[in-house]
C-alpha cells in the first residue's frame, strides 16, 4: 500500500502552515535568527519551511519516507541512526509530533541530543484522560497504517514519563507548555536543553 502523506499533506497545507505559524511563536525567545535547524521526522517539510522562514535560517529535513509537499533540504534516515551527522552539527533540533511514531524513541532523543548545540524542541502528544489516551491509540494505529505502512501502534508517554526520560538522558526542561489543538487531545510542548 502507497502512503498517503502526501495527499493529505496538500489538502491541509494551509492549516499545516497556520500551525507551523504557531508553533514559531511559541519558540520564538528560543531559537536565534540564521540558526541551523534539523527537522527530525519532518513529514510534509511545511512545519521546517515555516521554521526556516519565521527564523531567516537554513533547515535540514530528516525523515525515514519522502512525503514532502514543499520544497525543503531532504536526506533519508534509517530509524534510530543519524551516525551520518557530527555532533553538535545543529543550533536547533525540531521533533514535532515524531516521537510517539518511532520504533525506538529515546534512542532517537539521544540522538537528538549528541546533534544538538544546544536546544532541542519537542512537540507530543501525552495520553493523560480517557479522551486522549483514546486518541493517542487510533492516531497511533491509524498514521503507522495510513503513511509509514506498518503496524506499530505508538509509543505514547505521559507527562511524568517524558520528565523522568528528560532527567535521566542530562536534558533540562526551560520551557513547558499545553499546545493550541482539539480539546481531547492533550499537546504539549518540551523546549529542552543539553548539557546540564
Amino acid at each position: 500500500m502507497k502512503s498517503i502523506g502526501p495527499f493529505q499533506y496538500r489538502l491541509f497545507h494551509n492549516q499545516y502552515e497556520k500551525a507551523g505559524r504557531e508553533m514559531c511563536k511559541d519558540c520564538l525567545n528560543f531559537i536565534k535568527e540564521d540558526s541551523s535547524l534539523l527537522d527530525l521526522g519532518c513529514g510534509s517539510g511545511i512545519i521546517g519551511k515555516e521554521f526556516g522562514r519565521f527564523f531567516n535560517s537554513e533547515v535540514l529535513g530528516l525523515d525515514i519516507i519522502d512525503n514532502r509537499v514543499v520544497e525543503l533540504p531532504f536526506r533519508r534516515y534509517e530509524g534510530a541512526n543519524l551516525s551520518f551527522l557530527r555532533d553538535d552539527s545543529y543550533d536547533v533540533v525540531l521533533i514535532n509530533f515524531v516521537l510517539h511514531h518511532c520504533q525506538n524513541p529515546i534512542e532517537l532523543l539521544k540522538e537528538a541530543k549528541r546533534v544538538s548545540r544546544g536546544i532541542i524542541i519537542l512537540y507530543e502528544n501525552v495520553p493523560e484522560g480517557l479522551l486522549s489516551k483514546l486518541f493517542c491509540y487510533f492516531h497511533g494505529t491509524s498514521f503507522a497504517y495510513l503513511f509509514q505502512n506498518n503496524s506499530n501502534k505508538g509509543n505514547f508517554f505521559t507527562k511524568k514519563e517524558w520528565e523522568s526520560i528528560f532527567e535521566k538522558m542530562g536534558l533540562k526542561v526551560i520551557y513547558s507548555k499545553k499546545t493550541a489543538g482539539l480539546k481531547l487531545m492533550n499537546d504539549h510542548l518540551y523546549i529542552l536543553k543539553k548539557g546540564v
